[in-house]
């Protein structure tokens, strides 16, 4: 069963823009897209490292600021010819609130 932590609502978010929070010790980045869909990735290019949340949102796609890699919202991965992915966070819309899976630990 999924743990969800709420952090937020959908009026938080700018559309077309995005927000950044730490999650498990890391950068996640949380994206509203034109269509008021939520994507949440974390927020590091697999390419160079570039911080995503910087990016420009386009679609249901994200422009890397540092290069211009285009990576996918809802899947993590490159588009185009490039290559690479990012680790996406579940997400989950309910009503105006915006729920983010917690990570699962590892047992010791």
């Amino acid at each position: 069963m999924t743990d969800w932590i709420d952090i937020g609502t959908l009026a938080d978010l700018p559309l077309r823009g995005s927000r950044t929070l730490t999650l498990a010790g890391e950068p996640v980045a949380v994206f509203r897209t034109h269509d008021n869909q939520v994507f949440a990735l974390i927020d590091r290019c697999p390419h160079k490292g570039g911080p995503l949340s910087a990016g420009i949102v386009h679609g249901h796609a994200v422009s890397c600021p540092l290069h211009n890699l285009r990576i996918s919202l809802a899947t993590g991965t490159a588009l185009g010819e490039d290559a690479g992915c990012t680790p996406v966070v579940p997400v989950l819309l309910a009503g105006e609130r915006i729920l983010l899976a917690r990570p699962v630990r590892a047992a010791a």
